[in-house]
């Protein structure tokens, strides 16, 4: 649970953020600069550790060193300065995958932990960091200063494929099939739970009440923007449900937030509480190979594996996928072992 707290007067506001945790009562020991990472959106560990190196981080009041090992019910209180904001892009020499290109667009297959534009904590390292690298210049959208030739984005710990425009005119062509929802975006997600059917999740989606950082879903169309997942069983194992999910919105977090609200939360998703052990046996047995695939995929379990779209200039459907990263594909290899080898001993 995280409770933003303002701790300092409004014309500081923009420099400092200010967060208070309380730790789950299921929560494991583990180290308070890994655990910061997954609930401080954007935060390396880098960044955490100096924070808490200077004192800004307390459990409990009191000053602690990164080797902390939180433990259920502790308090963590957390001052982190924002760093300077700049609005210029400065090209960085990274490694990105291309999966096409021609002279209206360029498909990029981004890996898991790849932040998509400069932003809040984030001025370097990211994919359009590269892109403006990579390319002269790439235009922008009206009021999407500094995210140039971006039409869309997936979030940091989300792996797989996104669309880039390199030009005004495809720019535009593309924005409207996002805005009509034309736009075909298949992705495949690993939820906690036996899901038996397909589904489609409805409601407002919004920024929650008790955490800016979390979206949340409501009844009440004041509170969010409407919002629309289909998804498929494709493989049940058991505790947890391989899906795919298409998009007929495209919000913020919406596959997580939509997931956690029907009660089935992404696999190892720390924002939305899929970082624990939410379905299952009680033997020790069980738990290890649970916390060895968290250790296999420290993220959200979610692949953005499909994109297709009318082509700018050829005026045809295109389409495109990407394959699972080594991550994903190892949980699930490990789930299915796991399926296979063990349930039958525990019932």
């Amino acid at each position: 649970m995280i409770d933003e707290t303002a701790i300092i007067d409004s014309d500081e506001q923009d420099l400092f953020e200010h967060l208070r945790v309380v730790v789950d009562k299921g929560q494991s020991l583990l180290r308070i600069d890994k655990f910061l990472m997954h609930r401080v959106e954007n935060a390396s560990r880098n960044r955490i550790q100096n924070a808490i190196d200077a004192g800004n981080v307390l459990v409990n009041d009191k000053i602690i060193k990164a080797s902390y090992r939180v433990k259920p019910q502790d308090v963590i209180s957390v001052v982190l300065p924002h760093p300077p904001r700049d609005t210029e892009v400065y090209p960085e020499n990274l490694p990105i995958e291309i999966i096409y290109e021609d002279n209206d667009v360029l498909i990029v297959n981004k890996a898991a932990g790849m932040v998509v534009h400069p932003g809040f904590n984030n001025y370097e390292g990211t994919l359009v960091n590269a892109l403006v690298y990579h390319f002269n210049q790439l235009p922008t959208l009206p009021g999407n200063d500094g995210r140039p030739g971006l039409v869309h984005r997936i979030d940091k710990d989300t792996s797989g494929l996104l669309l880039i425009s390199k030009n005004e005119r495809s720019m535009s062509y593309l924005a409207k099939q996002f805005y009509d929802h034309t736009i075909n975006r298949k992705y495949l997600a690993l939820a906690w739970g036996d899901i038996e059917h397909d589904g489609t999740v409805t409601g407002y989606i919004g920024r929650s009440v008790n955490d800016r950082r979390v979206m949340s879903i409501y009844d009440d169309p004041a509170k969010g923007k409407w919002s629309v997942t289909h998804y498929k069983v494709l493989e049940r194992m058991g505790y947890v449900t391989l899906i795919e999910c298409k998009l007929e919105t495209g919000k913020t977090h919406q596959i997580r937030a939509h997931m956690k609200h029907i009660g089935h939360p992404l696999f190892s998703d720390a924002m939305y509480g899929g970082d624990k052990i939410l379905k299952g046996t009680v033997f020790s047995k069980y738990r290890q190979f649970v916390e060895n695939c968290f250790e296999i995929m420290p993220r959200q379990a979610l692949h953005a594996q499909s994109l297709g779209f009318v082509h700018p200039s050829l005026k045809k459907d295109i389409y495109f996928e990407a394959s699972l990263p080594a991550d994903f594909e190892g949980v699930l290899d490990k789930w299915r072992k796991y399926i296979k080898t063990e349930v039958g001993k525990e019932i």
